[in-house]
């Protein structure tokens, strides 16, 4: 399912990461990330610890949206192979990690995926899947992850803007909601979402318009009232998470005449408790050919990890990852501002 309004998911120079990172750099009016940090006595950024690995296994997707930071979509032809997927398991099986998250594009259309997910699976740790939904129920080739996940009780985090079609469907594509819901169903069936089952399920909320997140309690409080009313629908936890003003989303910006006001937005509400929390300070990202980021946003800005640390996954090192400064930009404010944002959510 394509998103036929949506911005194209390459070509645009504004898809281009180095003349992204220029964009973010020039804001006006708009003070450095760097100097917030340096205010707040946070000036090198530094890890905690490394608990988590956020992989994306590939950019191919069967939507196109017009939020996507990643520029997904059916066309792309970046995708991990299984030998990067293999160094990712030395890399766990050799450091404190205890929770994977799979990403994308959409992480099912990997060729090795469920190998993948069967060999984490063989290491006790929590494996979290990034679902679109649509994938679940759209292609008969997909329709049977459901079950699987259930096997290897992987936590399904899937997105769903909005529990209105009108919404949806105007960020994701005709019929995005009415494949979400049925997928959403299917999960119920199965046991996810539901209490006691040990079955997580939680979904993501992103912005539609240049604004950022509503309170994420109340908004789940609605989320919750509205899909159990209409359509018998339960879930554990909605996310909300701002959008980050980098590739597909950055396009959209610029369109509407909107990128300053979003950056002066993301800026005026830095809060410094969310930066105390930000997911970077315990995550490492891995991209789809094994190189290592500080998060998911700044692969897509092909910001790898500062030079003195590893730089693959293959030269994965705990001690010298947790010693690293974390390479920061303007479009960091995304993580900070409000509640704060992360890929489980708001921060405070």
């Amino acid at each position: 399912m394509t998103n036929t309004k949506s911005l194209k998911a390459r070509g645009s120079i504004l898809a281009q990461a180095p003349y992204q990172v220029d964009l973010l750099e020039k804001t006006d009016h708009v003070p450095s990330f760097a100097s917030r940090l340096e205010n707040i006595g946070m000036l090198p950024l530094k890890p905690t610890t490394i608990e988590i690995l956020q992989i994306n296994v590939g950019y191919m997707c069967n939507q196109v949206c017009e939020h996507c930071h990643v520029d997904a979509g059916p066309d792309r032809k970046e995708i991990m192979t299984q030998e990067t997927m293999e160094h990712c398991l030395t890399a766990i099986d050799n450091s404190a990690v205890h929770t994977v998250d799979l990403t994308g594009g959409a992480p099912e259309m990997n060729p090795h995926f469920q190998w993948f997910v069967e060999e984490l699976s063989k290491r006790n740790i929590r494996i979290i899947v990034r679902s679109n939904l649509t994938i679940l129920v759209a292609n008969k080739r997909y329709r049977t992850y459901a079950d699987f996940f259930k096997k290897h009780k992987v936590v399904v985090i899937a997105s769903l803007p909005c529990y209105t079609a009108e919404n949806v469907d105007k960020q994701r594509g005709d019929g995005v909601f009415s494949d979400s819901i049925e997928a959403l169903l299917k999960l119920n069936e199965l046991g996810y979402g539901k209490e006691g089952s040990g079955l997580e399920l939680h979904l993501v909320f992103n912005p539609i318009g240049p604004s950022l997140p509503p309170d994420q309690m109340s908004l789940q409080a609605d989320y919750k009232k509205e899909l159990k009313e209409h359509f018998g629908i339960e879930f554990n936890n909605l996310y909300t998470i701002t959008n980050i003003p980098i590739s597909r989303y950055l396009e959209y910006l610029q369109a509407i005449g909107k990128y300053e006001a979003y950056m002066e937005t993301l800026s005026n509400a830095f809060n410094p408790s969310a930066a105390m929390d930000v997911m970077c300070r315990n995550t490492v990202s891995v991209g789809w050919e094994g190189s290592l980021f500080d998060c998911d946003f700044n692969q897509m800005l092909q910001m790898k990890t500062e030079a003195n640390a590893p730089q693959h996954i293959a030269d994965f090192n705990r001690k010298s990852l947790e010693e690293r400064e974390i390479v920061i930009s303007q479009h960091c404010y995304g993580c900070t501002a409000g509640a704060g944002s992360s890929c489980q959510g708001a921060l405070s």
